[in-house]
């Protein structure tokens, strides 16, 4: 249970005078639901209001405070126009601009002759300064009202800047009284304030350098938030290494029989990978661990000797992937090598019905599949197994802690691995996958050749047509990948349906169109004609699927490349680098391009190294979707900022191996504050599951 002293950070608003349920549902629009979200609700600039001219020195653009009497009210003459108060000091006339005024309200606040403070941007309009809509209006008795630096918060419509400002003040002093939960000598090191403090000052900035990531104040609570990220995958991974798993260690005749067949030998970073994967079969505990390897390094190979280790030792292994395209295709690579070594594999898509599914449902339960291949139909209820040891998750990233850790409960005990062809940024390993141990597979099959990248803008695209036609005549397949628009699948499809038939009256019959919002079955097909050869040109949307293999396709043609992601481009390109002759990578961009979109273009030519990029990818677009759009395996932080804060997510990775070492109960001093850090950061479930039994 969640300690009492931080139950009225966990309050609604509503507990804030002022706050009814006509704000509530205002506030719930910026994700603020208790007390403590709007204390994560931190200010991303202020607003300087010390500057206090006469009307003579005012500056145009920028915040001024003045002093100033009121002259004359002109009331509008019509609807459209706004309504105007003339206003002077000794150095010159300003006037008050309001849109959509109240004059009642307007007159009472600024009466004939009365003196008034004013504060706001002022400009200077035909000649005359002026100031649409005061930020604050107040008599001069009451100036020190008006805040000298004032926090400037995301808002929404119907919520101010002064009623957050108001809120959030008010809700500052219902922070309990905390344990320190920091090392003191390391928060001395780091310059750190206490918590507390840490936060007032970013609610009450002195100016923007107290906003920066790069402020005492924001290193503070950032360190908190990744040190509680860091805490609670730690404990889930004690946890799994507390689970006992099989002790799977085969006798290698299985794999070496696959491994004679195979017409290349394993690189060196495969045969490491598999001596990480093999040492975790064989122990007493769980293994739950992440592979990743780039485009065309060999995933696939790795993933079929570590289930042969299962079976050889009598279990049965299951490998899923996210699409039926991908399950088939892992079908068509792993199938015939199992029959050569005596074992029978077999797939399961949600396609497989009546007798089919029921006559490979009951082999599979009687134990005679070895190993079965499919998508997420492999865990629908009705698919038992007769005794599964190891457990292959094929790019499924998007799953978070949780799912991972109830993936295996289909087997007794059984392993996991967890791959994907998406290199994934160490920070984004610590922060979204700090539960798992993980491999990476960084070297690419000897022989394999470079693609060809160039940038070319949309305006060549005439040129292009020529030399797509002389590749299809050599006996090559092409890939046309169509524009990302707004994130829309609509206009998406429009997009690659329009540049479809303007490329059939070039190419005719030999060109096909996919898309997401085609049935798997339509799409199988088309992608199977591409295969085959009866299509040489596939126009596609970004529906084509990672690992999708034709190895004949050698040029990949991508449409307003500036609109995609570098881990996206990545993906597409790799799909040429499946064969042995040279690819070409053609991305098109419009105009104008910005320097974000020209810096990722350029990245594109300069490297093929999907780890490389990954990296760049983080520093352009920040920790946020770097896995693809809309990752929800991916920590949001509510205070941390990547890259920024990266060395930062280092050292709490590193303070939380070393508490729980020392402390693996969290039962000291340090380790129960730890507990209130878990819970202030709503990390209940890590001290729950995994502390309370």
């Amino acid at each position: 249970m969640r300690p009492s002293f931080l139950y009225p950070l966990f309050a609604s608003p509503s507990s804030i005078r002022g706050v009814g349920d006509k704000y509530l549902g205002l506030l719930h629009n910026l994700g603020i639901d208790r007390i403590a979200d709007l204390l994560w609700h931190l200010p991303y600039a202020c607003n300087d209001r010390r500057r206090s001219p006469s009307v003579a020195d005012l500056k145009n653009g920028e915040i001024n405070t003045v002093r100033i009497r009121v002259v004359e009210h002109l009331a509008p003459r019509s609807r459209k126009q706004p309504y105007q108060v003339l206003c002077e000091d000794d150095s010159g006339q300003i006037t008050l601009v309001f849109f959509k005024a109240y004059p009642d309200s307007i007159q009472k606040n600024l009466p004939l002759g009365a003196e008034r403070v004013i504060s706001g941007k002022v400009e200077l309009f035909n000649g005359r300064w002026q100031m649409s809509h005061p930020d604050y209006i107040t008599a001069p008795e009451n100036s020190r009202q008006i805040p000298e630096i004032e926090p400037v918060y995301g808002l929404t419509a119907g919520i101010t800047n002064k009623f957050i400002s108001r809120l959030i003040y008010n809700a500052l002093p219902l922070i309990p009284a905390l344990p320190e939960w920091l090392e003191p000598n390391h928060m001395k090191s780091l310059g750190f304030p206490a918590f507390k403090p840490a936060l007032e000052q970013i609610h009450h900035p002195d100016g923007t350098a107290a906003l920066l990531p790069s402020s005492p104040a924001r290193m503070r609570l950032a360190y908190d938030e990744l040190l509680a990220n860091q805490l609670s995958l730690a404990l889930v991974r004690a946890k799994v290494k507390k689970q006992p798993g099989r002790q799977i260690a085969g006798n290698g005749l299985l794999r070496r029989k696959v491994l004679d067949r195979l017409p290349f030998k394993l690189t060196d970073a495969q045969q490491k990978v598999l001596a990480e994967i093999s040492a975790d079969q064989a122990a007493a505990s769980r293994m739950l661990r992440l592979l990743q390897g780039d485009v065309g390094s060999g995933k696939t190979i790795v993933a079929l000797l570590t289930m042969l280790n299962a079976v050889e030792c009598g279990y049965q292994a299951a490998i899923m992937a996210p699409t039926e395209i991908l399950a088939k295709q892992h079908f068509d690579t792993i199938a015939p090598l199992c029959e050569e070594a005596g074992l029978k594999a077999a797939l399961l898509t949600g396609r497989i019905k009546g007798k089919s599914r029921t006559l490979l449902l009951e082999q599979l339960q009687q134990g005679k599949i070895n190993i079965l291949i499919g998508t997420h139909a492999l865990f629908v209820e009705d698919v038992v197994f007769n005794d599964l040891a190891c457990v292959i998750i094929d790019e499924q990233h998007r799953f978070g802690v949780h799912q991972r850790l109830n993936l295996s409960a289909k087997g007794n005990r059984a392993d996991v691995l967890v791959m994907t062809a998406t290199p994934i940024p160490r920070t984004l390993i610590l922060t979204a996958f700090g539960d798992m141990e993980y491999s990476k597979i960084d070297q690419l099959p000897e022989g394999r050749k470079p693609v060809d990248t160039r940038a070319m803008p949309l305006t060549r695209i005439d040129e292009i047509i020529p030399a797509l036609q002389r590749k299809i005549a050599a006996g090559e397949r092409i890939y046309w990948v169509c524009p990302l628009v707004e994130e829309s699948e609509k206009l998406d499809l429009a997009a690659a349906e329009n540049r479809f038939e303007i490329l059939q009256k070039a190419f005719g019959a030999d060109v096909g169109l996919v898309h997401g919002k085609m049935k798997e079955k339509q799409k199988d097909e088309i992608m199977e004609r591409f295969k085959n050869g009866e299509i040489k040109l596939l126009v596609a949307t970004t529906v084509i699927e990672v690992g999708v293999n034709v190895p004949e396709a050698t040029v990949m043609i991508i449409e307003h490349a500036e609109r995609f992601g570098l881990a996206q481009l990545h993906q597409l390109r790799g799909r040429v680098k499946r064969g042995s002759r040279p690819a070409t990578c053609i991305l098109l961009y419009g105009y104008p391009l910005g320097a974000t979109s020209r810096a990722r273009l350029n990245i594109m030519r300069d490297t093929e190294d999907g780890f490389v990029i990954a990296e760049e990818d983080l520093k352009l677009r920040g920790g946020g979707e770097i896995l693809g759009t809309r990752q929800s395996g991916c920590e949001n932080f509510k205070v941390a900022q990547m890259p920024e804060h990266q060395n930062l997510l280092v050292t709490a990775n590193k303070d939380a191996r070393m508490i729980l070492a020392a402390d693996p109960e969290l039962t000291s001093p340090r380790g129960q504050a730890l507990r209130t850090l878990l819970y202030l950061f709503e990390r209940d479930d890590a001290v729950k599951t995994y502390l309370a039994g």
